[in-house]
């Protein structure tokens, strides 16, 4: 199947693997929400599988978080020196929850963020994904963590140029094994009518506007059905308009979703719609003063 401008080529391409640098994953579920099979659903929503490695649980008082971190330190060697980018974080952060962080460029704040997706490992400290520990974790699980529990979105779309925004979506669907094509197509139009783009759906990343690469960037992260949202500077390279906009529609795709979702962002207004915001500095995470908002204020 290909789409209109996409220049020729499509998932169905043989040439896809060396466009994408992807091969398929035997083995993998179809994403819980567009899938039909209670089974796959559960393996989606349980994405560690506890009898395939040694398991070390949470402490007891934080089994309630969805994550948790522990006394993270991230240190990174230059030359002879030691740069200390993190030293001794502390974060919790409960289901269903909002997360903003703050702070300078520089402090820290996407390197927390990697930690908790599993793209980086902390040099001491420990970090919890539903009572697992992620350093108790075999490679093969912290795959399936990646794959499955998490989505994340960067400030950059990183969408692939020869490919449509439909492709684009249902691309790590159908690479990541147990979706036929057709059924990763399927679900990436579900998710792309989520975010307002049914419309846009055969055309190529380079013909969207900067807001519209945004939403088709949300819909490839959460198309996998994550429990998980980290977002790196989600609006950071759009205007204020529609850097509203999609924050607009990421805050109501977590709340429908019942997505925990932790954000590093820049912006005050964008920070303030959070359930709390923690401002990362020296090392150090902190509550922002009379930043913890109410039940009743929440969207």
């Amino acid at each position: 199947m290909s789409f209109p401008g996409s220049a020729g080529l499509s998932l169905r391409d043989p040439r896809r693997e060396e466009l994408t640098g992807c091969t398929r994953t035997p083995g993998a579920v179809k994403p819980g929400r567009n899938s039909s099979h209670p089974k796959e659903e559960e393996q989606n929503r349980n994405p560690v599988d506890a009898n395939s490695a040694v398991i070390q649980r949470v402490p007891e008082g934080g089994a309630r978080a969805a994550v948790r971190a522990e006394k993270i330190r991230k240190v990174y060697a230059s030359g002879t020196a030691e740069i200390v980018v993190l030293d001794g974080v502390d974060l919790e952060v409960q289901r269903g929850e909002m997360v903003a962080l703050v702070g300078a460029s520089g402090t820290g704040k996407s390197t927390l963020l990697h930690l908790l997706a599993a793209l980086d490992t902390p040099t001491n400290g420990a970090i919890y994904f539903d009572g697992v520990s992620l350093g108790s974790l075999g490679e093969n699980e912290l795959t399936r963590y990646r794959n499955r529990a998490v989505g994340f979105l960067w400030q950059r779309h990183h969408l692939l140029p020869d490919f449509s925004a439909v492709e684009n979506v249902a691309m790590p669907l159908w690479v990541r094994g147990g979706a036929p094509l057709d059924g990763a197509l399927d679900a990436a139009k579900q998710w792309l009518a989520e975010v307002g783009l049914s419309h846009r759906a055969g055309h190529r990343a380079g013909e969207l506007s900067g807001g519209e690469q945004q939403r088709v960037a949300i819909a490839r992260a959460l198309a996998g059905g994550p429990s998980l949202l980290l977002a790196d500077e989600p609006t950071g390279d759009l205007d204020e308009s529609n850097a509203a906009a999609v924050f607009d529609l990421f805050a109501r795709l977590h709340r429908t979703h019942g997505l925990t979702s932790v954000l590093a962002t820049h912006n005050p207004a964008l920070a303030s719609s959070a359930d709390r915001i923690l401002r990362l500095a020296h090392g150090v995470l902190m509550p922002e003063p009379g930043a913890l908002r109410s039940e009743g204020n929440r969207g």
